[in-house]
């Protein structure tokens, strides 16, 4: 099972009880393709992970990886789908912090004991980001504004009780500003959310975005999540 922990790492796991060696010796796995689930929407950098994983292990592994999305309830409808399937190895899944963050609810649906982590594929930190034609230019623009109008900014996020909303919350209690969070399940509303204004700012890590950096579509504040809590293990340059 493939698994993707959003902001700090993504990283690549399987379920419980279905490693290789659960596979009967007799068997040459993979004998069937491996269902690949992505618990958000197309476009976003699980997603993009998910389809460069399946293109690149389909010629080594011999099988297909079909990738599915399957979104809702902040990944959890998609680990859903994961758990209900047999653990024998040919069902895997992107899991970000996001969906792991759902662990400290009161009846969370799947512990770790659950599934069983692979591979870190990748780490990164998370920015605060805007519009290229945006009245903000760096962060203290940002905070100013936000300072003068509690309660006033819009910023897209993934969801309420996720990583997105808990670092939201750490940046607002410790620069002691007041945001309006505007959630999107689907990454590629929540991309365009800020293109078409129905946002201030995105909370989304760069490489998700990478695209739209290119295009010059959108910028980022000088103002990484890291300077405000530990998303990664190191601070930020730019936040020093």
């Amino acid at each position: 099972m493939h698994v993707v922990r959003k902001l700090a790492l993504l990283s690549v796991v399987a379920c419980a009880g279905s490693a290789l060696a659960a596979v009967p010796v007799r068997a040459a796995y993979p004998e069937r393709p491996i269902e690949l689930i992505v618990p958000w929407g197309p476009g976003g950098g699980a997603d993009q992970l998910a389809r460069l994983v399946s293109k690149l292990a389909e010629p080594l592994l011999g099988q297909g990886i079909p990738v599915v999305n399957v979104p809702g309830a902040t990944g959890g409808t998609g680990m859903a789908k994961l758990l209900a399937a047999p653990a024998d190895g040919y069902s895997a899944a992107i899991y970000i912090a996001d969906s792991h963050v759902l662990l400290t609810g009161k009846n969370p649906r799947w512990s770790m004991n659950d599934i069983a982590p692979v591979a870190v594929m990748i780490e990164g930190p998370s920015f605060i980001f805007v519009a290229q034609n945006s009245r903000f230019k760096t962060w203290q623009d940002f905070e100013n504004e936000a300072k003068a109008n509690p309660g006033k900014l819009k910023i897209a996020t993934l969801g309420f009780g996720s990583v997105d909303d808990l670092s939201i919350g750490v940046i607002e209690r410790s620069k002691g500003l007041k945001f309006v969070q505007v959630p999107f399940s689907k990454p590629s509303e929540r991309y365009a959310s800020i293109l078409g204004g129905h946002a201030d700012a995105l909370y989304e890590q760069a490489g998700d975005v990478a695209s739209f950096l290119n295009n010059s579509k959108c910028g980022r504040c000088s103002y990484s999540a890291s300077s405000a809590c530990l998303l990664s293990r190191t601070r930020h340059p730019r936040t020093s």
